[in-house]
């Protein structure tokens, strides 16, 4: 795994060992930041300058990625314990403090209250496990999605997408994962 793009691009990142997280294949990330960058919906602005969450961070991936190519800061929220100290690690090698980022040791389905909304929001939960649904929930209620956000989902071929208040933007099929991007 590499950062795709950017300031930062080519960094190479850590995973943990074992299931516990599966990150975002580098071409599925591709995939997702060629949507952000190119669909009629979007434009590079998004991206650039954009206030970021990471929820289901893992590795810190795709909001690394973000930052690499010009966004403000980027808040990571993950619960378990070796995949923090991968995005730990992630950080501190690829940023060496040259980004604002925030760590939180928390489940995405029980955010605490957000600080400053997110304009660009990633949710890559575990396959097959239906938190996708109830995480949209929490975070939109602890205050995590600004108005017009862009939420950038990563599900299973076979997972059900949830009735949300949030309009579908895009839903493409890319391998075993399923990019769904919906907008506050």
């Amino acid at each position: 795994m590499r950062i795709i793009s950017g300031i930062w691009k080519g960094k190479r990142l850590v995973a943990p060992e074992g299931e516990t997280v599966r990150p975002t294949s580098d071409r599925a990330r591709q995939s997702l930041f060629d949507m952000l960058w190119h669909a009629p919906w979007a434009g590079r602005e998004m991206v650039e300058g954009a206030q970021v969450l990471d929820a289901f961070a893992g590795t810190g991936a795709l909001g690394l990625e973000a930052l690499s190519r010009g966004a403000a800061a980027a808040t990571f929220l993950e619960k378990d314990r070796a995949a923090l100290a991968a995005l730990r690690a992630n950080i501190a090698s690829v940023t060496k403090g040259q980004a604002e980022t925030q760590i939180i040791a928390g489940d995405a389905t029980k955010p605490p209250r957000a600080i400053k909304p997110a304009t660009l929001v990633f949710l890559d939960p575990p396959y097959g496990a239906g938190l996708l649904a109830p995480a949209l929930a929490a975070l939109d209620a602890a205050g995590w999605i600004a108005p017009g956000a862009l939420l950038c989902t990563e599900l299973g071929q076979r997972d059900e997408v949830p009735e949300t208040r949030f309009t579908t933007l895009d839903d493409r099929g890319h391998g075993k994962a399923r990019l769904l991007i919906l907008q506050a």
